[in-house]
């Protein structure tokens, strides 16, 4: 538990330091109600990301989408991203939470079906079919993937593809299987 509470005080430092103004954090009750729309429960160091540095607002370059509130949050393109048929089929899983579009259809989400909260990144554009190839696994958990924002390692920065330490995300194994799976 050190661990992660020192890590979200590390994240709070850079967002503090990269955003002109958090925003407020999430009370415990607006992540309750988020769960409850969604139909399930976040992992744990989300809802303390959300809870303890802001509701959305920071991080890599678009920055965290706000888990409620007015307008788009990360529970709102949740429910339009699973309601939305491509070539007839479901492109977004049950349980994967965007916390972060890049831009041009891309976003990173978190698998809260995974206990560590793995991070995926959906890359659509190209993709006509078989929707189970946009998914890539973008770190094994949400801890590493805030860790890489904050040591500048991620493969978003401008300088990624000059550096050996870089990890590209890989295809997510099981991504056909959990498209087909109903909410």
């Amino acid at each position: 538990m050190a661990e992660i509470d020192d890590l979200l005080r590390r994240v709070l430092v850079k967002a503090e330091a990269t955003t002109e103004r958090l925003s407020p954090t999430a009370t415990a009750e607006e992540v309750e109600d988020a769960e409850r729309i969604l139909g399930f429960g976040l992992p744990p160091v989300l809802a303390r990301l959300y809870g303890q540095v802001a509701n959305g607002g920071f991080g890599p370059d678009y920055q965290l989408l706000p888990l409620t509130g007015d307008g788009r949050t990360a529970v709102s393109d949740y429910r339009e991203e699973r309601a939305t048929r491509r070539s007839g089929e479901a492109s977004w899983p049950a349980e994967v939470l965007p916390i972060l579009d890049w831009g041009c259809g891309m976003y990173a989400a978190v698998d809260c079906h995974s206990p560590e909260g793995t991070v995926l990144l959906f890359e659509p554009n190209g993709i006509s079919a078989d929707w189970h190839t946009a998914w890539y696994v973008d770190a094994e958990s949400l801890t590493n993937w805030l860790e890489t924002w904050l040591s500048g390692t991620g493969w978003y920065e401008e300088d990624a593809a000059e550096r050996d330490e870089v990890q590209e995300p890989r295809p997510w194994e099981i991504a056909r299987q959990r498209l087909s799976e109903p909410e």
